[in-house]
This record gives structure tokens, C-alpha cells and sequence, in this order.
């Protein structure tokens, strides 16, 4: 089994990424309501990555974006897990928004959606002969995106199983995980949709031996081709929740019509709490002080 990284902070001695970055736009965790993001580039997410099935370890990257800021404060359980996970970079716009009006500096750099780290996470996984296990989707896209992958990535190893399985059954789940450990692959990506991947992860993050995992919900259907991509322009100026919801308006509507103002309302009133309580300790602190 491979060791697991409990070093969640950023060491750049460790990275391989130019060190003009590195001083420009260090990794720091930032906390929003509570929760730990990691603020961190795709160039040193890549590096983490890297650095972690070079040196045998095991690392989770999972991400925050208004959605899943919203599952966290609904389910305990999948905020213990966000909260875990050794790095949970800001996948949105909205959290850097939000980051940004509670009074962090937070450039553009730091936002790491998957339409932008994939790419470059298969090129330099082809480059450095990583192999790579998919967990997710329909049977056909599994094989579509598998045989896309080996066809543009020679020389990364690609192997995957579908996402239609019984999520309760023990026995299905270990021959998975069987499946996953024989195939050993080095990073392991876990396209299920939030929260179903962020469950199975959890609950089998300890038997699997791979050295990253990363939760990417519809991410292989991208690779099978089946899901289009954002156009770039969309993505860079924080419009690709609109581009989702202009394709899939039944299923994210209420995600984005209600998700969204319920984020704003709760980032809004933290920001008032926050001042409230500065404003109201303020005098007792003059008096103690005079």
C-alpha cells in the first residue's frame, strides 16, 4: 500500500513549477465560513499531483464550488470529507467572488476548474508515463472515453469501470476496489456526479492503493465526448454555470435558482455577522485599553 500524505502544506522545494510563480502566487488555505480551500494554481496542483506518485504517496484533492459549499453546510458528513481532503482547490468563480468580498486577495490564478487542469493533468501523465483508473458513468461512455484517452495518450496506461453499480453493496463495491488496486494505477479519477463520488471516495479512500484522487464529477463524460466542453471565453469570465444550465436547464435549474441566492444570503450574512461583532467589541476593548 502506499503511504498516505498527511503534509498538507505547500512545500515548492518539493514542486516543479517555475519558482517566478511560486513567489507570485503561493498556496495558502483560505476558509470561507469554516470551510478550508486551498488556494492554489493549476500549474502547482499539477505539481502536488506529480509529486505525490513520485514520492509513493496518497493525496485527495476534492474542490469547492457554490454547489458543493452548499452540500457541505446540508450534509455533515460530506463537510468532514471537503475537510480531510489534503487539498480542496476553488473550482468557481463564486468562491473566489466570496473569498475576495470576506477580505482575502485572491487572484484569478487561483481558481482550478477541471476544464482547464485536465488537459494538462493527461498531457503530462502521457509525458511522464503516469497510468490513470476512471470510476464513472454509463458503460458505453466509460469504454468511449478509455479508448479516446489511449488514442491521444499513448503512453499513459488507461483502465476504468463504469458507475452503475450498487453504491450499498459491499460486495460489488471491493470488487472495484480489487479491480482499481490490481490495475494500480496512479491517479484515479472518480466521475460519479456530488454527492455520490464524494460518498464512495470516503468510504473506500483507505483501501485504495493509487497515489491521487481526485473527484470529477462529469468529467469522463467530457472525455467520452458525450458532454460538451465550455468555450474558453465563457470559462474566463466566470459564465460556465450559464453554459451548463443553457445545456441541461431540467436538471440544474433548481441547483442554480435556488443554489446560487442561498450561497450569496449565507456568504452575506457572515459578512454582516463578522462586523457586528467587531462593532460591538470594539467599545468594551477602548475601555479596557483607556
Amino acid at each position: 500500500m502506499v503511504a498516505t500524505n498527511t503534509n498538507i502544506g505547500v512545500s515548492f522545494a518539493e514542486t516543479e513549477i517555475s519558482k517566478s510563480e511560486a513567489k507570485a502566487f503561493p498556496a495558502y488555505n483560505a476558509y470561507l465560513l469554516g470551510r478550508k480551500i486551498t488556494c492554489i494554481t493549476t500549474s502547482d496542483l499539477l505539481s502536488k499531483i506529480h509529486n505525490s506518485c513520485k514520492k509513493n504517496q496518497k493525496i485527495v484533492v476534492a474542490n469547492y464550488n457554490v454547489h458543493s459549499f452548499n452540500m457541505s453546510v446540508q450534509f455533515p458528513w460530506f463537510l468532514e470529507f471537503l475537510q480531510q481532503s489534503d487539498i480542496t482547490h476553488c473550482d468557481g468563480f463564486g468562491i473566489v467572488y466570496a473569498l475576495r468580498f470576506m477580505g482575502y486577495s485572491v487572484p484569478q490564478e487561483y481558481r482550478v476548474s477541471y476544464s482547464i487542469l485536465m488537459p494538462k493533468l493527461l498531457n503530462d501523465c502521457d509525458k511522464k508515463r503516469h497510468s490513470i483508473y476512471l470510476l464513472g458513468t454509463k458503460p458505453q461512455y466509460l469504454d468511449a472515453a478509455v479508448a479516446n484517452l489511449r488514442k491521444q495518450y499513448p503512453n499513459a496506461e488507461i483502465n476504468g469501470h463504469h458507475g452503475y453499480f450498487d453504491i450499498e453493496d459491499e460486495d460489488s463495491n471491493m470488487e472495484i476496489v480489487d479491480d482499481i488496486n490490481r490495475c494500480k494505477p496512479n491517479i484515479l479519477i472518480v466521475g460519479m456526479g456530488m454527492p455520490i463520488q464524494e460518498y464512495w471516495v470516503q468510504r473506500y479512500r483507505d483501501r485504495l492503493d493509487v497515489n491521487a484522487i481526485l473527484v470529477g464529477g462529469a468529467v469522463i463524460d467530457r472525455m467520452a465526448g458525450v458532454v460538451p466542453e465550455c468555450p474558453e471565453f465563457l470559462s474566463k469570465n466566470g459564465l460556465e454555470w450559464l453554459f451548463r444550465l443553457s445545456r441541461e436547464p431540467k436538471r440544474l435549474m433548481t441547483r442554480y435558482a435556488i443554489g446560487n441566492p442561498a450561497f450569496l444570503l449565507q456568504v452575506a450574512l457572515a459578512k454582516y455577522q463578522k462586523h457586528a461583532i467587531k462593532d460591538n467589541m470594539n467599545p468594551a476593548y477602548s475601555d479596557l485599553t483607556s
